[in-house]
């Protein structure tokens, strides 16, 4: 066959996106649930670009896409789905061997190679070829059509073939998912969401485990201005690209802290404030029925985060804290920011509430003692009942991501 006559793909071919996940496969009796934990996902994550049903096939899915058209646009959604190792534009064409070796020949033909290599595998034993056959056949196919040379080891194109029951698919492409679980498998968290660099990291890494976010955002507004609130804002859009809908708790923390400056002493106010922050979000989130704390905090990163403080601090909660950044130092943190499309916004300029009234030199080893007397001069109750009462809740939605009150 010349180049030319192998161009077209069968008239029996189907264009599809093959789905390949990653640990769900591991997960026995509750594989079904993370399965389809993992399809309302997609749907979700493809609501406004594709309809329609999605295939389950032997520890893959197959997404039909007959537009070939919409492949950039599902491909960008796809890899910011955790669940997905891997995903594939392919084309599904009867388990017959000519046909087979039509679709390579058409897919190949597509691509510009020097070398190449064909991987073939077949879940069927009753077929009338083995895998070997396949891949002899189709490359020698390839060979004349292309006149590129065979290289098992560092080909610059594979073609893949997956024959399975009555149908084979074959495909050239394979992308890299975002591995993980699917958001919305392991239970809800709080967590306590900054306008900086650290929590919205944080937040990615729990979405990867599969952990459905709220969030919690405190500000001092109107002594700061509203550009870490609306920066958080900005943040929690783009979080929200990975678990589709999202909750944003506005708290003002301003009353909170002018009673902390007036009856502690400096050194001891961020503890203090962390310990406030603390009680509140843990309200907020047995509202929400979340299980966990989350937080952006790094073992001596800063005066507060060592892990003295971090003991008095947690102290005041009953829900366990994770702190999935503890040990990262900053360049992964910001590796991961840049990776995951936070970085820009996060580094905008800002005052959020942790830069008002603290001090030059804040305690980097609180005595719990210390700070109980202090906490005993304060209506502790009533200013977290109040931060609570006034907070300002706001739903996130992607894809058009909105907002609402």
């Amino acid at each position: 066959m010349n180049q030319t006559a192998v161009a077209e793909l069968p008239a029996a071919a189907r264009r599809v996106v093959l789905l390949h996940y990653s640990e769900i496969g591991l997960k026995g009796k509750n594989r079904h649930r993370f399965e389809q934990q993992l399809i309302d996902n997609i749907k979700l994550a493809l609501s406004d670009l594709w309809q329609g049903r999605i295939q389950r096939l032997h520890g893959r899915f197959l997404l039909p896409l007959a537009d070939e058209a919409l492949w950039p646009a599902v491909k960008a959604r796809l890899q910011q789905v955790f669940g997905l190792a891997n995903f594939s534009p392919a084309v599904v064409v009867p388990a017959e061997k000519p046909l087979i070796e039509q679709a390579c020949l058409a897919l190949m033909a597509r691509q510009r190679y020097g070398s190449f290599r064909v991987h073939a595998r077949r879940a069927q034993k009753n077929l009338p070829f083995t895998s070997q056959q396949l891949q002899v056949d189709v490359g020698a196919a390839i060979q004349a059509m292309s006149g590129a040379r065979v290289d098992l080891s560092h080909p610059e194109v594979t073609c893949y073939i997956e024959v399975t029951n009555d149908q084979a698919l074959v495909y050239t492409e394979k992308v890299s998912g975002a591995r993980g679980l699917p958001v919305g498998v392991s239970e809800r968290a709080m967590v306590l969401l900054s306008s900086g660099i650290d929590s919205p990291v944080a937040s990615w890494k729990m979405l990867k485990r599969g952990v459905r976010l709220s969030y919690v955002h405190f500000h001092s507004i109107p002594f700061t201005s509203e550009a870490s609130l609306n920066n958080t804002r900005r943040l929690l859009q783009v979080l929200t690209r990975y678990q589709y809908r999202a909750v944003l708790y506005a708290v003002p923390f301003l009353p909170v802290q002018q009673a902390i400056m007036v009856n502690a002493p400096p050194d001891y106010r961020v503890v203090l404030y962390r310990r406030f922050m603390f009680r509140i979000a843990e309200r907020l989130a047995h509202r929400e029925r979340c299980q966990a704390l989350v937080t952006g905090e790094s073992i001596g990163q800063v005066a507060s985060q060592t892990l003295t403080n971090l003991r008095v601090i947690s102290q005041v909660c009953q829900l366990p804290v994770l702190r999935p950044l503890a040990g990262d130092d900053k360049e992964e943190i910001v590796a991961l920011a840049r990776q995951i499309g936070t970085f820009e916004i996060s580094t905008e300029p800002y005052e959020d509430c942790c830069s008002l009234y603290v001090p030059r030199h804040p305690t980097t080893a609180a005595r719990l003692e210390t700070v109980q007397e202090i906490e005993a001069r304060l209506p502790v109750a009533e200013l977290v009942e109040a931060a609570v009462r006034e907070a300002q809740k706001e739903t996130f939605r992607f894809p058009a991501t909105e907002t609402s009150s």
